[in-house]
């Protein structure tokens, strides 16, 4: 069975929904050590799953991107991408497929096929779905030292879990990398 992985950035009072300007992706590669962070991932992953709202964000950006010096548009062209949508009828993005019924059945038999890691970023409300479900086998938590007061949370109210901490690393900008065993 794959890793279902959620890979959020996330402030310090658990926001992840950006509402202001405390991440840019472009300047998540400053750091040597984060960027490698980031590319090992990558490198385990071979699917990304995301709702529609954030597919289209996605799709809208980084294609588009040509100057992109972080690599992530090409990574983001070259993955598979699975986007969980009943209105998206043409993703308009290579490599992309649409998971257009029930979400969570349809996750749980991705979930059951050969391959690497599935990561969902962004898609709160899928994220939300899945862990209601108990189909996130990992949390990867990007922290930046940011409080922002309001925003949508990772976790669905009345949620609980005792996620168990695997490994965690700090990074030049204060930001905290945790990555955390739920299953």
């Amino acid at each position: 069975m794959r890793t279902l992985a959620i890979t959020q950035n996330i402030t310090l009072d658990g926001a992840v929904e950006m509402l202001g300007d405390w991440f840019d992706p472009q300047t998540q590669m400053d750091d040597p050590r984060m960027e490698a962070e980031t590319r090992r991932q990558d490198d385990a992953c071979d699917a990304v799953l995301l709702g529609r709202q954030t597919f289209t964000d996605f799709r809208g950006y980084w294609p588009q991107n040509a100057d992109d010096e972080t690599g992530i548009s090409g990574y983001l062209d070259t993955v598979e991408k699975y986007v969980v949508s009943r209105t998206l009828t043409d993703p308009g993005w290579q490599n992309s497929t649409i998971l257009s019924g029930e979400p969570v059945s349809q996750v749980a038999r991705l979930k059951d096929t050969d391959g690497g890691d599935i990561v969902v970023t962004g898609s709160i409300t899928l994220c939300h779905a899945l862990l209601v479900a108990g189909l996130v086998d990992e949390l990867r938590l990007f922290t930046y030292p940011v409080v922002q007061g309001e925003g949508r949370r990772l976790f669905p109210a009345g949620f609980t879990a005792s996620p168990r901490l695997l490994e965690s690393m700090s990074f030049a900008d204060r930001i905290v990398y945790s990555r955390y065993a739920l299953r």
